[in-house]
């Protein structure tokens, strides 16, 4: 077909997991790291989950691990979790080459066959790791059933390692209260986000070398446009570039344009596609499809329905406030939390544009680092819908919220579901920076307060000159907090320096707070 044309040895697009066609980003890394240290002697027992839309590489990350397992490690790999228990063991049986007599043999007898064999394993040393793909399909029944497999541990290890791999919906899943004890036993979490504009032009570049092209035949309007088609998720990048090639070739077309991408993902989208919405109409769509298909046919998906629109009087306030937080409403909080800022001015600050009074960082972290900062910060939920909240307190296992001047106490372990570590922490500063060789009032306060650093104390003279002394020590100092050390006081730099001399709100405890 069109291989010769544009001088490919092979079809660089197909949707058959290759090896050889494998683009890692730094997100697939990360993943794949988290897998790894699951599957390696760091994963100590327990669970590890990652999840992902459809088609952004999970399965071929299991593939990945497939091809890494460390000597004296067994693996079962279960593609097919919807199963009953029984038959979910007897997969896994089968997997590990554990001899069972038949379909008729009893739960407890699979489940004794199984013990026997984790026990026989780590005696001789070895490692028994479980990956389930799919598992948003499972029944609550059969994680259950894995939970208990997870009970059985020496003094110091547990004999099974188990990897959930599945779609956003296990998040949801594994939040269900009565799931709360297989939850807690999760110790690695990760969600496989899609590629960003520069990764989706990568992975097709990567591809198309990998495949012997000579040059690329996408213009940069069409890598463009097949980003925005394909919403970054592999397999549709995949379908709609073999599409696109096909059609080149049909045209004769030396280089492929944006509109053949458009017509290529009109193609394979059907009467759904929208040049403006791109792929996520016909995604929307073909989600709720596969919903009702998994639920048992229309009927069920009507009753699951009418169910759901029942009011709840057992529902958490803070479930409910969630509903009515936006963006606006959070900059509102947090301005009110400091003595003399505005609401606009954070608003502002935080929507991108410059304030004479006020900045505002959107970070990633975890929960630790927001108590090391130790101020009032906003979280960005994303699922199962975006949501934006001032959060006034945590402490342990609780957060506090706060929206229209009212706390609500929530489980840090269901946020934590909805968290992926994105915030946004606004404070009143003057947006300068400060460097090596300044001089001025300025620089000798920044010496004051680096002064009363517990870590790294700055022990030089307090003077106004900014030398090359004082530039080691900020450096040592952004190291030490984990913010970028180039050796200049930006706004992020003099937050930490300046958090116990603001004056402002305090990160509430549990016990200050509600």
């Amino acid at each position: 077909m069109y291989e010769s044309f544009y001088g490919l040895d092979e079809r660089p697009f197909s949707i058959t997991p290759n090896p050889r066609f494998v683009y890692l980003s730094q997100r697939h890394q990360d993943a794949l790291a988290h897998l790894l240290f699951g599957v390696g002697r760091g994963g100590s027992g327990g669970f590890v989950q990652l999840t992902g839309e459809v088609g952004t590489g999970k399965t071929t990350l299991c593939r990945l691990v497939l091809e890494q397992v460390p000597d004296k490690t067994r693996v079962a790999l279960i593609l097919n979790p919807m199963l009953n228990p029984p038959e979910l063991l007897r997969a896994i049986c089968v997997e590990l080459e554990i001899s069972v007599r038949g379909a008729g043999e009893s739960l407890q007898k699979l489940q004794e066959r199984l013990n026997r064999f984790l026990l026989d394993r780590h005696a001789d040393g070895e490692r028994v790791v479980l990956i389930i793909d799919e598992a948003q399909n499972m029944s609550r029944e059969c994680l259950e059933q894995i939970r208990l497999l997870t009970n059985l541990e020496t003094a110091t290890d547990k004999l099974l390692q188990i990897i959930l791999l599945g779609q956003p919906e296990l998040r949801l899943l594994l939040a269900r209260p009565e799931l709360r004890q297989l939850a807690q036993r999760i110790t690695a979490r990760y969600h496989l986000d899609p590629l960003n504009q520069d990764e989706t032009e990568q992975y097709v570049r990567h591809r198309l070398a990998v495949a012997g092209a000579p040059r690329c035949p996408f213009s940069s309007d069409a890598l463009k446009a097949l980003y925005r088609t394909s919403d970054g998720v592999p397999r549709l990048i995949n379908i709609i570039s073999d599409r696109a090639l096909m059609a080149g070739y049909a045209h004769e077309l030396d280089k492929i344009d944006r509109h053949t991408v458009h017509a290529a993902a009109r193609e394979v989208a059907g009467d759904d596609w929208d040049e403006g919405t791109g792929w996520l109409r016909s995604a929307l769509a073909a989600s709720v499809v596969a919903l009702v298909l998994m639920g048992g046919g229309l009927l069920g998906w009507m009753m699951i329905q009418a169910e759901d629109t029942e009011p709840d009087q057992s529902r958490p306030a803070w479930v409910s406030m969630l509903e009515d937080v936006n963006a606006r409403s959070a900059y509102t909080e947090l301005a009110s939390a400091w003595p003399g800022l505005l609401a606009s001015e954070v608003t502002a600050a935080c929507s991108g544009q410059a304030q004479a009074r006020v900045a505002c960082l959107q970070k990633r972290g975890s929960w630790g680092y927001i108590e090391q900062i130790g101020l009032p910060v906003i979280l960005i939920l994303t699922e199962p819908e975006r949501a934006t909240v001032l959060l006034a307190g945590l402490k342990g296992n609780h957060l506090i919220l706060r929206h229209q001047g009212q706390d609500y106490r929530a489980p840090l372990q269901l946020l934590d579901r909805r968290w992926r570590g994105e915030f946004l922490v606004a404070w009143p500063d003057d947006g300068s920076i400060l460097r090596r060789g300044d001089t001025g009032a300025l620089v000798e306060h920044m010496k004051t307060l680096a002064e009363s650093v517990s870590e790294p104390r700055w022990t030089g003279p307090r003077d106004d000159r900014y030398d090359e002394a004082f530039q080691r020590w900020v450096t040592e100092f952004q190291r030490h907090h984990g913010i970028g050390a180039d050796g200049m006081i930006g706004p992020e730099t003099r937050l930490f320096l300046k958090v116990p001399h603001l004056g402002g709100p305090n990160l509430m405890t549990i016990e200050d707070g509600v």
